[in-house]
């Protein structure tokens, strides 16, 4: 079986009216052995949820560019925390929020990002559990032979 369609992929073209913002992104594309358009595009993308969800920024990392509170954790460490605590979700705010030492509006910032973005913060939950995981096996594993 073949498939008769065909990807459109939308092309944007910028004229730059900032004196520098041009050669800013040329710079920052070169630093990070990335594209200018990958880097256009990422830019614009991360912008556009930071303009639709004040407090987050995003940040670089081991696991590359995720979300994070402005001046806290990473968006997924917050949904993390909020999913293991009981209650309903304005209880569950306001303990994660003591817990953590951010305010509660911090913590909302965090689950409505988790709201629009799921699939990648539930993948970065994922990761980092995945990570401890095999931490564990490598300890117990240590552990295990030297302990003998």
């Amino acid at each position: 079986m073949t498939c008769d369609y065909t990807v459109v992929v939308p092309v944007l073209s910028i004229r730059f009216k900032r004196p520098g913002a041009y050669e800013r992104l040329k710079r920052h594309a070169a630093q990070q052995a990335e594209s200018i358009s990958g880097v256009g595009e990422r830019l614009i993308d991360e912008g556009l949820r930071m303009a639709a969800h004040p407090g987050i920024i995003f940040r670089d990392g081991p696991t590359g560019r995720r979300a994070g509170i402005a001046t806290g954790p990473d968006v997924w460490e917050v949904v993390a925390l909020l999913r293991g605590l009981r209650g309903g979700i304005d209880k569950r705010v306001v303990k994660a929020a003591e817990q953590i030492g951010l305010t509660v509006a911090q913590v909302r910032a965090a689950s409505r990002y988790y709201a629009e973005f799921p699939e990648e913060i539930d993948s970065e939950i994922a990761a980092n559990e995945d990570a401890a995981d095999r931490e564990l096996a490598a300890w117990e594993t240590e552990r295990r032979l030297l302990s003998g």
